[in-house]
């Protein structure tokens, strides 16, 4: 069972998003809230959930800043962003900050569900379209990269070779058989591509090789 909490100060999207969330076999709201700060007090007394579906625009605490406080005080919550914007320049930055997941508030029920299912299972989910944006800002192939910060670094061919199965959306234990390796030691590659790259969780990885073009096949 999938459990999730809606963070929305308009009360109809709030009550409508529960009801279809609930309708979803395995899927169900934890709780609805307001505004940020209910959120945070809510986190000080009961169980976290797994997944939240976060707006943007609030009042007091926006969503960003919700995310950046829940990044570092509860890294567990997976974060998927509802907004009505879906500019390249919003969508890389939500991504580089943190967030699991991305979604217009225009999705259809199919979308929501393979989103949350995608980010509960394969730690992010960017859709064909967000793709397709964030490829128009993509660089040609090369043999070096820069980190978040600009500093330059390399990757190895066994690297590039993980990263290229986690866009595909392998789980640790598919990547490791396909490439005849221990399991540790994939997590060991893929620790070692947040570090290398500067960002924070999948999602981050999957942003980096659109940007390098490395999510083509291996």
């Amino acid at each position: 069972m999938i459990r999730l909490a809606i963070v929305d100060d308009q009360q109809l999207f709030r009550e409508s998003l529960s009801n279809l969330i609930n309708s979803i076999p395995n899927t169900y709201v934890v709780q609805c809230f307001e505004s940020a700060k209910n959120f945070q007090e809510f986190l000080l007394h009961e169980p976290a959930p797994d997944i939240v579906l976060l707006d943007l625009q609030m009042p007091e605490m926006n969503g960003m800043e919700l995310n950046d406080f829940l990044h570092k005080k509860h890294p567990e919550i997976k974060v998927i962003i509802l907004s009505v914007h879906d500019n390249e320049r919003l969508i890389s930055s939500l991504i580089r900050s943190g967030v699991d997941g991305y979604l217009t508030k225009n999705c259809d029920k199919q979308e929501l569900l393979k989103a949350i299912h995608n980010v509960y299972d394969q730690g992010f989910y960017i859709n064909k379209y967000t793709m397709q944006i964030l490829q128009q800002k993509s660089l040609h192939k090369v043999s070096s990269y820069e980190n978040i910060n600009g500093i330059p670094f390399q990757l190895t061919k066994r690297e590039i070779e993980v990263l290229q199965l986690i866009c595909k959306e392998y789980s640790n234990s598919e990547i490791a058989a396909k490439l005849f390796l221990s399991i540790r030691t994939v997590e060991g590659h893929r620790n070692r591509l947040l570090q290398k790259i500067g960002c924070r969780n999948t999602a981050g990885l999957v942003l980096f090789a659109i940007k390098y073009q490395l999510h083509i096949d291996v």
